[in-house]
């Protein structure tokens, strides 16, 4: 018998790091994070408000109270000390959830969230906590474009919710992980008092990673990509929301100002504008277009469902299979990260995984492609910092911005970036970069672009913007083949 070849672990999850199973995890019912890098996951305010969870509930009327609070306030001007103190938050990126592109910092909610939220509560959203005929729902900021992004809206629900999930993660955290990776931290703006009409803070034992705690959250609050009510939602539904308004004459008064508002052949952006000039005439439609949706709130969870689903496929299920197919099938771990020579050397390995080995497969959720370049950025950066453990063997993988920066000191730095085929706005990137090709000097690598394909159009569309462009034998330069039913190179 052969000798059997020890199976590495790797460090990307919350699992790895604090030695806890993942099973254990789930049955807490909270989402294994990534330690490398933030997943593009949110909380919903509307699954706290629709679920029957009381402690949710809770959560949900403590929200719609103090943003109440805030539009109390903003008819008034307000020192610059409360202004920063009750509008402005930072990012809680303990969570390791949001849309940061690279580790988990991102911009938190500054004085510019502060000044649009302020002046929005006063104008659009001056019914805000008073709707009549639908609940409060703290998404509603987002509906307007120069309002409150989903992001912010994400920040500020962690924010307000902050102290439940520290405690959440306590609970967890002294009942299933060793003391030694636990920590007392102060965490702040735990609490709300509305009688000193200020922020109190409070201690709680969390996992330690480097100098951060660490914050897990339900999964059952989770979503992916957009909340059940938000902007994109309302432009996408405009024509039933119009619809819904029962008041004849006046859905024919707001018909024909929205005809009137748009321009001639109106794109998507133009039909945007058309809309928001009718949401600042006509702001009860907000509240219309939120009763359609609490209406429909057992489509809420069906899709956080599917979402939350799609996302622990990719980033945990598939994820983990990616990185055991390129530690088992090619020394993509023993590869050093810091030239361009060692990183196409990386990417010659995803390429041969993906191609040779049925790697393929893991960039399919319920047999269809990744669709956002986003979702493959990240998995490709979990599993290009992933960090072996077994017998002391650290690997000391540091990270960049978009997509990725290896580098061996500041006159040798290779960036590599990940595209899907389907961009339509590859050409144009291509392009940039063949100009930074042109202008790189002896000191600074040309930038190495991988190009993931799905379908025969697409790969025969990038060959042909190679060719366009006498971009075909650039060896930085890289397509990958993940087209599905290929035979693999076992059965080859």
């Amino acid at each position: 018998m052969g000798n059997a070849v020890k199976k590495r672990k790797f460090k990307v999850y919350f699992s790895d790091y604090f030695d806890v199973t993942p099973q254990a995890i789930s049955d807490y019912g909270a989402f294994n994070i990534s330690l490398i890098n933030d997943l593009p996951l949110f909380i919903d305010p509307f699954l706290l408000f629709n679920s029957e969870n009381e402690e949710y509930q809770r959560l949900h009327d403590e929200i719609i109270k103090y943003v109440r609070f805030l539009k109390d306030h903003s008819n008034t001007e307000l020192p610059k000390g409360l202004l920063k103190s009750w509008f402005e938050f930072s990012e809680i990126k303990e969570n390791w959830l949001g849309y940061s592109k690279s580790g988990n910092s991102g911009r938190g909610l500054g004085p510019e969230f502060a000044r649009a939220l302020k002046v929005n509560l006063t104008t659009v959203f001056r019914n805000f906590g008073e709707e009549s005929g639908t609940g409060s729902h703290l998404e509603k900021l987002t509906l307007v474009k120069n309002g409150v992004g989903r992001d912010q809206i994400s920040d500020l629900t962690c924010n307000l919710i902050c102290g439940f999930l520290a405690e959440y993660t306590e609970t967890f955290a002294l009942k299933n992980i060793a003391k030694e990776k636990l920590a007392k931290f102060a965490v702040p703006k735990v609490s709300f008092n509305y009688k000193t009409q200020s922020w109190s803070s409070k201690q709680f034992w969390l996992p330690k990673h480097g100098n951060q705690f660490v914050l897990l959250t339900p999964t059952e609050i989770l979503t992916k990509d957009e909340a059940w009510i938000s902007h994109k939602g309302f432009v996408e539904d405009f024509s039933a929301i119009l619809g819904s308004v029962e008041n004849t004459q006046l859905r024919s008064q707001i018909d024909n100002y929205f005809h009137a508002s748009l321009p001639l052949n109106p794109d998507k952006e133009g039909k945007e504008k058309a809309i928001e000039m009718v949401i600042a005439k006509y702001p009860l439609l907000l509240d219309h277009y939120i009763f359609l949706k609490e209406q429909d709130s057992n489509g809420a969870i069906k899709n956080s469902d599917e979402k939350v689903g799609e996302a622990r496929t990719l980033f945990l299920d598939n994820l983990e299979k990616l990185i055991e197919l390129l530690d088992s099938k090619t020394k993509f771990y023993e590869t050093k990260i810091n030239s361009l020579s060692e990183a196409l050397a990386r990417v010659d390995f995803l390429k041969h995984v993906i191609e040779k080995q049925d790697g393929y497969r893991l960039f399919y959720v319920k047999g269809k492609p990744i669709r956002k370049e986003s979702d493959l950025q990240i998995m490709f950066k979990l599993t290009w910092y992933a960090s072996a453990f077994d017998s002391n063997a650290e690997v000391n993988n540091g990270r960049g911005p978009a997509d990725f920066i290896v580098s061996k000191g500041s006159a040798d730095k290779t960036v590599v970036e990940l595209k899907l085929a389907k961009n339509t706005h590859l050409e144009k990137n291509l392009l940039k970069q063949a100009e930074i090709y042109a202008d790189a000097s002896r000191a600074t690598h040309p930038p190495v672009k991988v190009i993931l394909f799905f379908t025969d159009e697409e790969r025969a569309k990038v060959n042909l913007l190679l060719m366009k462009h006498s971009l075909n034998k650039r060896k930085e330069i890289v397509l990958i083949d993940a087209t599905a039913g290929k035979a693999s190179a076992s059965k080859a």
